[in-house]
């Protein structure tokens, strides 16, 4: 059986995350702004983490949202055309780097199926180019069946359906039948746990740059290990795992783009923030303070 053939629901009646989180705090929370306040207050007493609240106030956001506020707009959405050539649409996979891609058939509009990229492999591929299977390939025996969700669907039970049906990507319908985005099961993922990178992704670059003197951008994922290295300090790395995380346990809630702290030697502004994530920092060093073993600007 295919990896992405729906199997049968397992009911509507599990408790959604919200109920289930609020269960473990049983009897004190009532409702979703009592447990943000156990939340709070779990943190400030050092019972929890700020990563792990952040995780789950982004549950609790979940439980809230729906399709059509996280999904990736069909502007931005990556297809092969199914009229064209292994050799003609090849290169639009390597660039992008996704695994999943809708096929289309004319326009956006009338979608055939999903192609995985995985699903090319059996065809062979060698450094000069495609070997002699390649006569043999066909997309109509590969493409898998397209999910389509109305936009207006919760994203809760979204995520259910991926986990028990075994797909990672759905369409996304408007009110008229068309295509509007799409979303996969990483961009929820994403609203819970913070962004998931890897190896393909456009914004992977080096995490800490030189801006001017002793003025750097740097990455609010950063891990604090390579943080602290590089900026020889000693933020406690058993209190967090990023730099977000230190200026989170500073400040005790979300903050702003433009907002300010200062922590020791280091003066942080926040310059990008994306729903309720820190994203890039701007990192002002105290002069006399050595990096790397020398003395900054």
């Amino acid at each position: 059986m295919s990896d992405d053939t729906p199997h049968p629901s397992n009911g509507s009646n599990k408790k959604s995350l919200l109920n289930r989180i609020i269960q473990i705090f049983n009897p004190e929370p009532k409702n979703k702004n009592d447990l943000v306040n156990v939340l709070t207050d779990a943190q400030s007493r050092e019972l929890i983490n700020p990563e792990t609240k952040q995780m789950i106030e982004g549950v609790l956001e979940v439980s809230e949202m729906r399709v059509r506020d996280i999904m990736i707009p069909r502007s931005q959405m990556v297809t092969i055309d199914r009229s064209h050539s292994l050799e003609e649409f090849l290169p639009i996979i390597l660039e992008s780097g996704h695994s999943r891609f809708p096929v289309v058939n004319e326009d956006i509009d009338h979608v055939d199926g999903i192609l995985l990229a995985k699903d090319l492999l059996a065809f062979g591929f060698s450094h000069s180019g495609l070997n002699t299977n390649k006569s043999e390939f066909s997309l109509t025996k590969v493409i898998r069946p397209a999910i389509i969700v109305p936009e207006s669907k919760k994203v809760e039970p979204l995520l259910n359906e991926f986990r028990s049906n075994r797909y990672h990507m759905a369409l996304v319908a408007d009110e008229y039948g068309g295509i509007s985005g799409v979303i996969t099961i990483e961009d929820i993922l994403e609203q819970i746990v913070g962004e998931i990178e890897d190896e393909t992704d456009d914004d992977i670059e080096e995490d800490i740059k030189v801006l001017a003197g002793n003025v750097y951008l740097v990455r609010a994922l950063t891990e604090l290990s390579d943080f602290n290295e590089y900026f020889n300090c000693d933020f406690d790395e058993k209190a967090a795992d990023t730099i977000a995380g230190v200026l989170l346990q500073k400040l005790n809630h979300m903050p702003q783009k433009g907002e300010q702290v200062t922590i020791g030697h280091f003066d942080f502004t926040i310059v990008a923030t994306e729903t309720r994530r820190m994203e890039m920092l701007k990192v002002a060093v105290a002069k006399k303070h050595k990096i790397n073993g020398k003395l900054s600007d």
